[in-house]
């Protein structure tokens, strides 16, 4: 299928760039070029202009070029800027569904072609439309979402920006392994949302944990998942104001473009995100400006990848089994000579069709997980991951 027919090029007379800056380097969708030739691309950035699966934030269907008037003013120095391309804006369909057919054509196609997805939305609902994209490649993936609270409204039937994880969670076929929250603050969500979370095992991090644990402690689950959803209101309206949703508290701007940056560090994501922005609630553009470093450091993060796995090269990585008597298990850790980041063995359970084979899934942890253990603990991502499993 040709991408073009769902993208508009992009007018390059309304940005205004300095010699060597982002928007002058990378290869651009423009109205007066061809569409570019995908072939040898690393990255791909692609504008949706659609808010009508908003419900608060009415605007937000103006925010990619916008943010594309601050990203294309920023010096990349990156080493493949030649590898990335900007494939224009995906404009709304005659309803809401054309969109997100759209948006999950041009992610599954990208992907077919090992493209990694920028995308400048809109509203939030769009990480609906990007799994969607998923699920044509009949691809199990996992999810992280940035955000304030868990979008799981189930009174409100129709998908929009405050219910599309249910869409996502009910969805059938689902291809949903794991979903996880960053930085929710407890008092916007209900009780019942919060069991529901527990009861499906799916990690969630409050924003007060994470600021008392530290943002590094996030790169694990970053680093085993395939899409990432930023809604920039989960950051604090002093930092980011042009969001309808934000509220005093939330992330740091520096908070932020770090999360964005492990996103682009993990070899798995696959997509990202940015969502709910307004450009007519933003002063001085500086709301754009944060998510154009967010970007930026996406960028930087992919360049920076490292292609390491145990299962890879054994050689490059330390050993250590840890027994845990009281509760009868064994977990075997992973370390990285080369990135000093761990990985820990989770087995299949014994009610799994999976554990006659003795299979064993290995996932993303932290130097922590592997000092709880030692102290007899079995750490909360290991146990989350068996009880999926089961």
């Amino acid at each position: 299928m040709e991408l073009e027919i769902f993208l508009e090029p992009i007018d390059r007379t309304k940005f205004k760039v300095k010699k060597n800056a982002f928007g002058r380097i990378i290869d651009i969708y423009t109205k007066s070029g061809e569409f570019p030739d995908l072939n040898g691309k690393d990255i791909a950035i692609v504008g949706v202009n659609e808010d009508r699966g908003s419900l608060e934030n009415k605007g937000c269907s103006k925010a990619p070029d916008v943010i594309r008037a601050q990203l294309f003013k920023l010096y990349p120095n990156f080493t493949k800027t030649s590898s990335i391309v900007d494939i224009g804006n995906i404009n709304p369909g005659e309803n809401i569904k054309d969109t997100y057919f759209a948006l999950s054509e041009v992610i599954s196609n990208l992907a077919k072609k090992n493209i990694t997805t920028i995308i400048l939305g809109g509203s939030q609902d769009l990480t609906y439309a990007n799994y969607l994209g998923y699920e044509k490649l009949e691809q199990i993936i996992n999810i992280v979402s940035v955000d304030k609270k868990f979008d799981i409204d189930t009174e409100l039937k129709e998908i929009n920006s405050d219910n599309f994880l249910n869409k996502i969670i009910l969805h059938q076929p689902n291809f949903l392994f794991n979903y996880s929250n960053l930085g929710f603050q407890t008092y916007f969500e209900s009780q019942e949302s919060i069991d529901l979370m527990s009861k499906l095992h799916f990690d969630t991090f409050r924003l007060g944990e994470m600021n008392q644990d530290g943002i590094k402690e996030m790169e694990p689950t970053l680093r085993n998942t395939d899409i990432v959803s930023f809604d920039i209101a989960s950051v604090r309206q002093s930092d980011a104001p042009a969001a309808a949703t934000s509220t005093p508290n939330g992330l740091y701007g520096e908070e932020f473009c770090q999360l964005a940056w492990y996103s682009g560090l993990s070899d798995k994501v696959s997509s990202v995100g940015f969502y709910e922005y307004n450009p007519s609630l933003d002063k001085r553009n500086q709301t754009a400006l944060l998510i154009s470093q967010a970007v930026w450091y996406f960028i930087n993060g992919f360049y920076n990848r490292k292609n390491e796995f145990p299962s890879m090269n054994e050689e490059q990585f330390l050993k250590f089994r840890v027994i845990i008597e009281e509760q009868e298990h064994e977990i075997v850790f992973f370390k990285s000579t080369m990135s000093d980041r761990w990985w820990m063995n989770v087995p299949y359970p014994d009610s799994s069709s999976a554990s006659k084979y003795n299979r064993q899934r290995l996932v993303p942890c932290s130097y922590d997980d592997y000092k709880k253990a030692c102290n007899e603990d079995i750490p909360e991502r290991w146990w989350k991951t068996y009880q999926k499993l089961l």
